[in-house]
C-alpha cells in the first residue's frame, strides 16, 4: 500500500507542471550516447510519448556523429574536423544523410511503439531549414551550412494535428544545395522559429559545472560569457551552451541541458521542483 500511495504522490507532484505545459511547445534535441544505447533510446522514446499524451507538443531534432562517424569507417573514409565541424565533401554528405535518415527511422519507430505519433523530416522537407554554406577562417571544409531561416509552416501543422515531427539537421540552400549542420544550432533556431516554450539538449554530461565541478542548476547572457571567458565551458559544450542561450535570447521561455543517459532524464527535469540539469534564462 505505501509504493502505491507514493506513486500517487509522484503523479500529484507533477500535476502543476502538466496544468502549466498542456497546449505549450517544447523542442528537444537528442544525440551523442543517449542515441547509440538501447535502454536510454527507449526511456526517451517513452518520455516524449507521455508529454504529447499529457497535451505537450513535442518537436525532436537529434544529431548522430558517432554513427556517421561509424559508417564512414567501415566504408573506407576517414572522418575529418575543422574547428569541430565535419569536413563534408560528396560522398561523406551520401553516407551522413544515410546515417541520420536510419537513425531518425529508429526514433520515430520507437516513439510510435508507445503511443506517440511521430514522423520523420529532413530539413530539406518542403525546405524547411534554409541553409548557407560556410566557410570558417575562409577554409573550405564542403558541404556544410548554418541555418538561416526556418520555415515553420509544416512544423506547425504537424504538431496541430497531434504528430511529433522528428527531424534531422540537414538543410538547403537558396539553390537547392543540401547541406550538413550542426544538430544543436539546428534545434536552437528551430526552437525560436516555434516560439517553443523550452528547448532541452540532451546530452551525456550533467549540464554546466563550476570550477570546483559543482553542478550549475541556472545560468544568464553574463554568467554565461564569464563562463567562457575563464575557459569553464570549453570544447563540445560551448556550441550546446551558444545554441541554448541563442534560443532564450530569440524568445524561447527557458532551456536546458540535462543528462540523458539518466533514466527518465526528460520527465525528472520538467516534472520535479529540483530538475537535473542546468536551464538557462533570458
Amino acid at each position: 500500500m505505501k509504493e502505491l500511495i507514493e506513486k500517487a504522490r509522484v503523479l500529484l507532484e507533477a500535476l502543476p507542471y502538466i496544468r502549466t505545459f498542456a497546449g505549450k511547445l517544447f523542442v528537444i534535441k537528442i544525440g551523442g550516447k543517449v542515441l547509440t544505447s538501447g535502454e536510454n533510446l527507449h526511456q526517451f522514446a517513452q518520455d516524449v510519448a507521455l508529454l504529447r499524451l499529457v497535451g505537450i507538443g513535442v518537436v525532436v531534432v537529434h544529431g548522430g556523429g558517432p554513427e556517421i562517424n561509424k559508417l564512414l569507417e567501415r566504408m573506407g573514409k576517414k572522418p575529418k574536423f575543422f574547428q569541430g565541424l565535419r569536413v563534408t565533401d560528396n560522398e561523406t554528405l551520401k553516407y551522413v544523410e544515410m546515417a541520420l535518415a536510419r537513425l531518425n527511422m529508429e526514433i520515430v519507430r520507437l516513439i510510435n511503439q508507445y503511443g506517440g505519433r511521430a514522423i520523420g523530416l529532413s530539413g530539406n522537407d518542403s525546405a524547411c531549414i534554409i541553409a548557407r554554406k560556410i566557410a570558417p577562417k575562409g577554409k573550405d571544409i564542403g558541404l556544410v551550412g548554418e541555418v538561416e531561416r526556418v520555415d515553420a509552416e509544416v512544423i506547425q501543422r504537424l504538431v496541430r494535428e497531434g504528430f511529433i515531427p522528428v527531424i534531422m539537421p540537414t538543410g538547403v540552400t537558396h539553390n537547392g544545395e543540401a547541406v550538413n549542420i550542426n544538430a544543436d544550432e539546428a534545434a536552437s533556431k528551430i526552437a525560436v522559429s516555434l516560439k517553443a516554450e523550452k528547448l532541452m539538449m540532451l546530452t551525456d554530461v550533467d549540464g554546466v559545472l563550476d570550477k570546483r565541478s559543482r553542478h550549475v542548476h541556472s545560468m544568464n547572457r553574463r554568467k554565461v560569457r564569464r563562463y567562457l571567458k575563464e575557459g569553464i565551458i570549453a570544447e563540445g559544450m560551448i556550441p550546446k551552451v551558444q545554441a541554448c542561450l541563442g534560443a532564450v535570447e530569440g524568445g524561447v521561455t527557458k532551456s536546458h541541458i540535462i543528462n540523458g543517459t539518466v533514466e527518465h532524464a526528460v520527465l525528472l527535469e520538467i516534472f520535479t521542483r529540483e530538475g537535473i540539469g542546468t536551464e538557462f534564462i533570458a
